[in-house]
């Protein structure tokens, strides 16, 4: 186990401020959103690719916010910028260990916390309602049993705090099935096609109330159906995309681009957000 903040394999002696315990084990894979350059010192081509909107999940300066399948950190430094103190957690290493002494870094330099640990999702080993805000983004359809995710998730919430769990669109799932095999059939690949109203009962289950919807990242889902074609395996290699990969890195440089997208995200998007709160609890009557 390392002494520091970083990519770690245990569960770290450490505590939150107000003595919260952090550890870490949490089994969450990221994917679906296209991988690009670093981004983490870039404040505008970050918040083009964030898949939450961090105003509307109303985190504040001081908060605590935690990541729940993190990738190489995207929600996080977007976090960090807003002043929140962050936990990423995520079950691919290399990704962790890609992004997390800069996310450190970053906390250090802003007098926070920052970091990313590796571990397992139903058995978060956090205390409970240790986080005010949670994003939990393109992990759901992942998981076999989503629903106990989701009562790990709003466990580790406090009372009043605020979730967002984004998922593929079912339209777009669909496209890239009928494109190609691959995309189902990869080693952690996704296991179910998600409907809203499905995954909202799943929170709800947990004591999360649904109390928004958003859409992301229409320009993404050409690019999946370009690899879905190609094969997934083997789509790096493809000329069609690699050059729309390069438009989707020059377009987080394009206001115009972004405005663009924001529009089309109605139209055809790859990511839906279900912004969530965790209910109160209901006072104890007196006897």
């Amino acid at each position: 186990m390392t002494a520091r903040w970083g990519v770690i394999d245990e569960a770290p002696k450490r505590h939150l401020p107000e003595g919260r315990p952090l550890a870490a084990e949490f089994n969450a894979s990221s994917a679906g959103v296209t991988p690009l350059p670093d981004w983490s010192t870039f404040s505008r081509r970050l918040c083009v690719l964030l898949t939450v909107d961090l105003e509307r999940l109303e985190l504040r300066p001081g908060e605590r916010l935690l990541d729940a399948g993190c990738g190489e950190g995207r929600h996080c430094f977007g976090a960090l910028e807003r002043g929140a103190q962050v936990v990423g957690l995520d079950l691919d290493r290399d990704a962790l260990r890609a992004r997390s002494d800069a996310l450190r870094e970053q906390a250090d330099e802003r007098g926070s916390l920052g970091a990313m640990i590796r571990g397992n999702t139903f058995q978060l080993p956090f205390a409970n309602e240790t986080f005010d805000k949670v994003i939990c983004s393109e992990v759901m359809e992942h998981v076999h049993d989503y629903r106990g995710a989701a009562r790990e998730l709003a466990r580790v919430t406090r009372p009043g705090g605020m979730l967002a769990v984004t998922i593929p669109t079912a339209t777009s799932e669909h496209l890239y099935l009928r494109v190609g095999d691959d995309y189902f059939e990869s080693p952690g690949g996704h296991i179910r096609i998600f409907r809203p109203r499905q995954l909202a009962r799943g929170l709800a289950e947990a004591g999360l109330a649904t109390i928004g919807i958003g859409f992301a990242h229409a320009f993404h889902t050409p690019y999946w159906v370009l690899r879905s074609i190609a094969g997934l395996p083997t789509a790096d290699q493809n000329a069609w995309v690699r050059a729309y990969r390069l438009f989707l890195i020059r377009a987080t440089e394009s206001r115009f681009i972004t405005r663009l997208e924001q529009v089309l995200n109605y139209c055809f998007p790859k990511s839906l957000i279900l912004y969530a709160v965790k209910r109160p609890r209901r006072p104890t009557r007196a006897i």
